[in-house]
């Protein structure tokens, strides 16, 4: 069976593609900002915001795609209990990156399944990320040769790639830092007999 992906992330579909699951891409075009918005209003960590997202995500693709089963995933960053997104320019980028220096944050990946405008599965698991001591010399060279994750992922990194230079510590599970609670995920998929076991 084909798994709807409700997003257009590249790195989710190839952790996904690259597990041997085979997909169909059908972004949520959720108005993100909003619903995380709302959600933050009223009360909402940024763990419950990451699962809530990806949940959404898939419910708006479930209700167009009937008998089919559809994948929604979605992560937060928190530092202090503030939610951080994508930062919006590079200045916002190295000032981020210099209030991350020797400090912990989490990545929190949430990812859920759906079917006929119901979820049938939602979890979330979260990463913490210690990020070295930053000299603006090694933020200002990073953020040249690394323009593109800095402005597109939460932190301002792509672990996968020079971004591990960041860090002197990560507790967490790498796919969860990826975006994609992956391990939890595959397993949801054989117990319901999408992939087998």
């Amino acid at each position: 069976m084909n798994l709807v992906l409700a997003s257009r992330s590249s790195a989710r579909r190839a952790l996904l593609e690259a597990a041997g699951v085979r997909i169909e891409p059908d972004p949520a075009d959720l108005d993100e900002a909003v619903f995380k918005g709302r959600l933050v209003s009223e009360g909402a960590d940024a763990r419950a915001v990451a699962q809530a997202l990806a949940g959404q995500k898939a419910l708006v693709v479930s209700g167009r795609r009937p008998g089919e089963l559809v994948l929604g995933a979605d992560q937060t960053l928190e530092l202090d209990g503030t939610i951080y997104d994508k930062a919006a320019s590079l200045d916002e980028a190295r000032a981020r990156l210099k209030l991350f220096s020797g400090r912990t944050h989490c990545l929190h990946s949430g990812v859920a399944l759906a079917r006929d405008g119901q979820l049938v599965w939602t979890t979330v698991d979260t990463a913490r990320m210690t990020v070295r001591d930053l000299s603006d010399p090694f933020i200002a060279g990073y953020l040249l040769a690394n323009q593109d994750a800095a402005q597109s992922a939460v932190g301002g990194y792509w672990l996968e790639g020079q971004g591990a230079q960041l860090f002197a510590h990560v507790e967490g599970d790498y796919f969860t830092v990826l975006g994609l609670p992956l391990l939890p995920l595959l397993a949801e998929l054989r117990r319901s007999g999408a992939l087998p076991s």
